[in-house]
């Protein structure tokens, strides 16, 4: 069996089929000995050997979808049909991004949460990633030049990189395969800080909703 990942699915593949699984918000899964009794919310297991594989989702948000791998079925798979490149991949360049952001009327952070000009920049990476390279999150995508892009282009890729590192963010309940609970939350410049000195200017770091979601910034460095 192999794992990939596209986008925030995971892709287990067993040869003819492939699991294509999603956390949700809540979601998460654990490798246990195979006697382990079930939590509340656990919905599904794996079994290899005397380890088992447990999907847990207290919220149900997540899915679990068996597809037959049929030659290019990702790109006839409707749930990846609108996504961009990957972050770390070749596809994701200064340049793409560039392209991407043209013409888009909604504000540059909406864009990066939509998956649509690259995927998995999650809302606390979104608020760091424009804070690295001052730009106001809700400025309109079609307005960033092609140096606002370069900037951003590099900052996404370095936050992202950085939060890998250190396991992830758990803000609430989230924690990796093995049970470790990620750490880069407590490294975030903007994300978290309403109200604190920016950590570049000294300015109070300011918190607004946007697409019901909560966004850090600073009003002084991002423009």
């Amino acid at each position: 069996m192999g794992v990939e990942r596209r986008s925030k699915y995971m892709l287990m593949d067993f040869g003819e089929h492939v699991l294509v699984v999603h956390l949700g918000m809540s979601g998460s899964m654990k490798i246990v000995d195979a006697q382990t009794p079930w939590d509340k919310h656990d919905h599904i297991e794996w079994k290899f050997g005397e380890k088992v594989l447990r999907y847990n989702d207290p919220r149900r948000f997540g899915s679990v979808e068996y597809v037959k791998k049929e030659a290019g079925w990702e790109q006839g798979f409707v749930r990846f049909s609108k996504l961009g490149p990957e972050p770390f991949s070749d596809s994701f360049t200064p340049e793409s991004f560039f392209a991407a952001t043209r013409g888009k009327k909604v504000s540059i952070k909406a864009l990066l949460l939509s998956g649509f000009a690259v995927v998995g920049v999650g809302n606390i990476y979104a608020c760091e990633a424009l804070f690295r390279s001052a730009i106001r999150p809700g400025k309109a995508a079609g307005r960033l030049s092609r140096n606002n892009a370069v900037e951003l282009h590099g900052a996404i890729v370095a936050v992202l990189g950085e939060a890998i590192e250190r396991g992830g963010s758990t803000l609430r309940n989230f924690q990796a395969i093995d049970g470790e609970l990620g750490h880069f939350q407590l490294h975030c410049d903007v994300y978290g800080r309403e109200g604190q000195p920016c950590k570049r200017c000294g300015a109070l770091v300011k918190r607004r909703v946007m697409n019901q979601r909560s966004t850090f910034y600073c009003a002084n460095c991002q423009r």
